[in-house]
């Protein structure tokens, strides 16, 4: 898939990209799998922000993706091939033989009219979904279950893929994106294929609206503000931090401070992690 690029009319548009939404197919999402997306601007439940620089954008509603695959054993035909506003992979339409609709997310090389299936006997194409145990060492999949039937986490942004590198007892070792090797139980499901639009990295913004349309505010450095508005601000020209390590607005370690939770629990199944270590 290419990326598209535009005249230079104006100075924002002379590098700005987009993705070539051709492959897609040009129709309304199914109302179906829609629901309503309620936006909070980073508010919490107090109308306090705890997650500073949202808000704005356009509207957008949820697509209802099924990660876990669970209606095995049931081919399913692939209507549409569809953007998702909510995330960067592409999603297709799929409708089982019973007439039952869902979005799944697209692989790349999935056309419409392929058929896909979740089952342990399933053929290694792309799209379709099987347990860790059935699928060859090598192979390249996405969606990636942690816990058994509760969906896939791992590896669904645009681009994505994990490789199956191994098989011992009751864990399979999977390589992730990040190069982190990570045990899996084996009876975890996951698909086949690396996730569409594997141009997304390659897309320049070009100009602020765009972010703006995205819903995300500007970002203004502590060095440039108040004394009174950051614990980096004030000084005389421009100047540096002042202290030993860079803080939040309100003082906590940033940049750097490692804030991984459940260490014991997660640890024992890291066979490799990401830093080669």
């Amino acid at each position: 898939m290419a990326v598209k690029t535009y005249k230079p009319t104006t100075p924002s548009r002379r590098y700005m990209t987009a993705p070539d939404f051709s492959v897609l197919s040009d129709v309304k999402p199914e109302k179906s799998l829609l629901v309503k997306l309620k936006k909070h601007a980073g508010r919490n439940s107090y109308g306090r922000i705890t997650v500073r620089h949202r808000g704005g954008g356009n509207k957008s509603k949820y697509r209802i993706i099924d990660f876990k695959r669970d209606k095995m054993d049931m081919p399913a035909t692939v209507l549409t091939l569809e953007y998702d506003p909510n995330r960067t992979a592409y999603i297709a339409l799929v409708q089982y033989e019973d007439g039952e609709k869902r979005y799944i997310l697209a692989p790349n090389e999935l056309k419409v009219g392929h058929k896909v299936i979740s089952s342990a006997t399933a053929d290694i194409k792309p799209g379709n979904t099987l347990p860790l145990a059935n699928i060859p060492v090598g192979t390249i999949i996405h969606n990636v279950e942690i816990t058994k039937n509760k969906g896939g986490q791992l590896v669904r942004s645009a681009g994505n893929a994990a490789q199956l590198m191994a098989k011992e007892g009751d864990y399979a070792q999977v390589r992730l994106p990040s190069g982190e090797v990570r045990k899996v139980l084996i009876d975890c499901k996951a698909t086949i294929g690396q996730v569409s639009n594997l141009e997304h990295e390659n897309v320049t913004i070009g100009k602020a609206g765009r972010t703006r349309h995205m819903g995300i505010k500007p970002t203004v450095r502590g060095v440039v503000m108040n004394p009174c508005d950051h614990p980096h601000g004030g000084g005389e020209g421009k100047s540096p931090i002042g202290r030993p390590a860079p803080v939040t607005p309100w003082g906590k370690p940033a940049l750097g401070l490692k804030t991984r939770k459940k260490k014991k629990i997660t640890n024992r199944l890291i066979v490799k992690t990401r830093n080669g270590k």
